[in-house]
């Protein structure tokens, strides 16, 4: 528009990062690009415009297939012909992509984009419990998973929640688990060594399971042995009597209360100043709960830097997301 303004007969190109038109339409990259758009129904196909000007099949998505015979018109209508805009024979034209000549190793893409597509996965059966997108969308994300060959424990950190779940529930009589609600979260860490370790928690009347998990790790990456408390008692008991006196109904720790426990510890405490350093490391790194948190317990993790999924059960005593 500005060159135009300026007499400068350009033409034009867009930034289009997926899908990837120059990999193939099966590429977990693209298909990982369906996955991002499932609860809008974008999906991939050959661009067969490209394929008719230059021979060369190229991948796009429907919308834009659908609609270039729209756009071309209004192109014809606006300009002369040997303007630079008629040079525009597909809706790959439109695009600027070099992705594919990024890629140095196909194998280690294509596990990042299938681990993508598990995250989705998981991110719309949350949603569809919150009530914010539908069962089509469901529908959409088995058949992603299926093209690739996915499964929702494909995600490191998915089984061992799972199992700090059910373990809460096995160990209720050690005081496991809170008013008939057993919880699970894991967290995978890496370690100085180069290796990663997957670290659980579970839920009791003194910790959220997302509370105990985060407590683990950061343990785990300072070097702090398991049976070692971090937090002053003394802190502790403070924090559980202020809730009691506003009133709440759990007196269990949430994530934010843990972090500010294990800050006001870190002032006399060597381990609870070690582990509060550790806390950096957890960033970037995979974790997954078996029930939906609150959101802002959630916005605390997310602040972290954890890259986070759910099951999405709610935590009602005995309940089972079907």
């Amino acid at each position: 528009y500005n060159d135009r303004k300026r007499g400068i007969m350009s033409g034009f190109s867009k930034f289009e990062t997926f899908p990837v038109w120059n990999l193939s339409l099966d590429h977990p990259v693209n298909v990982a690009y369906e996955a991002a758009t499932a609860d809008i129904g974008d999906c991939n196909v050959l661009d067969p415009f490209h394929k008719k000007a230059y021979g060369v099949e190229a991948v796009n998505y429907n919308r834009d297939v659908e609609n270039f015979a729209v756009m071309k018109k209004i192109i014809e209508r606006m300009v002369s012909d040997g303007d630079p805009m008629t040079d525009v024979r597909s809706p790959t034209d439109m695009g600027v992509n070099m992705v594919k000549e990024g890629i140095v190793d196909n194998g280690v893409v294509c596990e990042a984009s299938k681990q993508e597509i598990v995250r989705r996965y998981f991110r719309y059966r949350r949603e569809f419990v919150e009530g914010c997108t539908l069962h089509d969308t469901l529908d959409r994300m088995d058949k992603i998973m299926a093209k690739v060959g996915a499964k929702p424990e494909d995600r490191s950190v998915v089984l061992p929640a799972r199992k700090a779940a059910e373990e809460a529930k096995r160990r209720q009589t050690e005081g496991k688990g809170y008013k008939g609600v057993f919880c699970g979260a894991a967290i995978e860490v890496f370690l100085d060594s180069g290796g990663t370790l997957i670290v659980t928690g579970k839920n009791s009347p003194l910790l959220h399971a997302e509370s105990a998990a985060l407590l683990n790790a950061t343990k785990k990456v300072a070097g702090i042995a398991d049976g070692v408390d971090v937090i002053s008692p003394s802190v502790i008991r403070s924090l559980k009597e202020l809730k009691r006196n506003m009133g709440l109904n759990s007196t269990s720790l949430d994530p934010k209360e843990i972090l500010n426990a294990l800050a006001s510890s870190a002032v006399s405490e060597k381990n609870a100043r070690r582990c509060l350093n550790a806390l950096s490391k957890l960033r970037g790194c995979e974790m997954h709960t078996t029930h939906l948190m609150t959101e802002g317990n959630e916005k605390t993790v997310n602040q972290m830097g954890l890259i986070l999924t759910t099951d999405a059960k709610l935590p009602f005593p005995d309940y089972h997301l079907i």
